[in-house]
């Protein structure tokens, strides 16, 4: 697998293990209770219930819940910022120990809100999508981040997208994503950009509302596309779930597996599928199973010992038909 780790997230990833470890080596030896005894977190998990990329990080959030000892409570916001906004004041009127949120709204939406929230006792984490204005003010208050940088997630997809499939200057792309919805669009537009550089002509499509909610209604925009558009060589999908369907959308409009360039984020088994069958070429990992797990382990010890927000990158690398033997139990488990 292609790393793109750096070395201070391996370090931060080791102590936060060894940490985790020896606590609970110590709770067995003594008797103590678990670090999360009596906390309660609430956790957006952004999309609909059931989705693939969500059940990932569900499962991470739901595990580390279990091995801390944490009462979790999940809501879901259909990825519409608004309705996670919603979710965030309903868990604040809650009073819970800490909330994690997805950072789709932004940092002008979220950070007075999170600010209120701290001054009242309560810990924020963030997931997904960066809120690096919110970081920087309450960073000494527990407020962290996991996940990947999303801009820097959508330029590398492209450049090893382009790298691997060796497309050249003035062939077509098509791009299909997100510009409207704060820093969550960073990475559609590193996407875009990254593609123009090299010279490729870009049809970007944005994903609908309605889409985002249910990926298999996105079905007659591949054919549309493709019905008008035959010498399209590349697709670029910046959505798990739709990432997810591209096999079922492109067997249904008789594309053959290898005839286009299919690249998109996050695994789940429909996505191995996807990989293994030969309809999608590359996959950039995040790694939500991380997000999920380590955003719920930042808030109980920022909240049991005072730790500062940690900045944890989770993107791991590129799962390609050469890895993916080993990847694809893993998703069929809800681990990747």
């Amino acid at each position: 697998m292609h790393n793109t780790h750096t070395g201070n997230t391996h370090t931060a990833k080791r102590w936060l293990t060894g940490l985790l470890m020896s606590g609970c080596l110590l709770a067995s030896q003594v008797g103590a209770a678990p670090s999360g005894k009596d906390m309660t977190i609430w956790f957006d998990l952004g999309g609909p219930v059931g989705e693939s990329y969500v059940t990932v990080v569900q499962n991470g959030a739901k595990q580390a819940a279990e091995d801390l000892g944490v009462d979790l409570r999940l809501v879901y916001s259909d990825w519409q910022p608004q309705k996670m906004i919603e979710n965030f004041k309903q868990a604040v009127a809650a009073k819970p120990t800490g909330i994690v949120v997805m950072g789709h709204p932004g940092d002008s939406a979220y950070q007075p809100l999170i600010a209120d929230a701290i001054t009242k006792g309560i810990k924020v984490t963030s997931v997904d999508t960066e809120l690096s204005g919110t970081m920087a003010n309450e960073l000494s208050n527990g407020f962290g981040y996991v996940g990947d940088n999303n801009a820097t997630r959508g330029i590398n997809l492209a450049k090893e997208a382009l790298r691997r499939s060796g497309l050249k200057k003035g062939d077509r792309a098509m791009v299909w994503g997100i510009k409207d919805i704060a820093q969550r669009s960073d990475s559609t537009r590193g996407l875009i950009k990254t593609l123009e550089e090299a010279g490729m002509k870009v049809d970007f499509i944005q994903i609908s509302q309605e889409v985002d909610k249910d990926p298999s209604l996105g079905a007659p925009v591949v054919t549309s596309y493709l019905a008008t558009h035959p010498d399209v060589k590349m697709v670029l999908v910046d959505h798990g779930a739709l990432t997810a369907q591209m096999g079922n959308f492109l067997r249904n409009t008789a594309v053959k597996p290898g005839e286009l360039f299919v690249a998109g984020f996050s695994l789940s088994p429909a996505t191995a599928d996807g990989i293994q069958s030969g309809y999608v070429q590359l996959v950039a990992d995040c790694q939500p199973y991380l997000m999920g797990y380590l955003s719920v382990v930042q808030l109980v010890l920022s909240e049991r010992y005072g730790f500062a927000g940690l900045d944890i990158n989770t993107g791991a690398g590129f799962v390609t038909k050469d890895n993916i033997a080993l990847i694809a139990p893993l998703a069929a488990k809800g681990l990747r």
